[in-house]
């Protein structure tokens, strides 16, 4: 495991595209497995998290990732995980595993596999968890940790993610300070690492 921050993308900068696989396609019923950017034009606003199975990091604050997704989306907040390890060499982390884990912890919103990790390099993600919250335009108004808690210490609360959101939702940005996420680093295939995580 390398302790890895995430690059912190620019603010103001436009969701990227992406169309994924969900390993859990019944949690909103699309009507096929696949998951795009346009799907969730309706939400208010828009929280991706890359994350993963095996990460202590994403194990850390996985229940209060769910336990905000469930609290938010009556207020419009749409959630999506996406996992972009390498399968290959981390089967912990394969389709399967992933769908296994959605039933497990009864995952609110989509898990999505990103298995080119072309997602993954379109948002400059590098570690897991790494979280980019976009507001109604998609337009990137937060990212970074989901609060100060590691593992092996308190329990998580995502209140920096919270404050983000209720700022966002109640005046339309954000002022909280931001401060970088910290986790295992993103598990890239063989020769695929990108620039940004050198």
């Amino acid at each position: 495991m390398a302790l890895t921050e995430s690059t912190m993308m620019e603010l103001g900068h436009s969701a990227p595209d992406f169309s994924l696989p969900a390993a859990n396609p019944e949690v909103d019923d699309r009507g096929d497995a696949q998951r795009s950017l346009t799907d969730y034009d309706e939400a208010e606003v828009l929280v991706i998290v890359f994350m993963c199975n095996h990460c202590p990091y994403v194990k850390h604050i996985e229940d209060a990732l769910l336990d905000v997704a469930r609290a938010y989306r009556e207020e419009g907040v749409q959630v999506v995980g996406i996992c972009s390890n390498d399968p290959e060499r981390y089967p912990d982390d394969s389709f399967d595993r992933m769908a296994e884990r959605t039933r497990e912890k009864d995952y609110p919103f989509p898990y999505l596999q990103d298995k080119t990790q072309d997602v993954a390099k379109a948002y400059k993600a590098a570690c897991t968890p790494d979280l980019y919250v976009f507001d109604d335009s998609r337009t990137l108004a937060y990212r970074g940790r989901f609060d100060d808690t590691r593992p092996d210490g308190d329990e998580a609360h995502g209140d920096d993610l919270r404050r983000a959101l209720d700022e966002l939702l109640t005046d339309g940005t954000v002022t909280v300070e931001q401060i970088p996420s910290v986790g295992c680093n993103i598990k890239w295939a063989p020769d695929a690492k990108p620039a940004h995580a050198a």
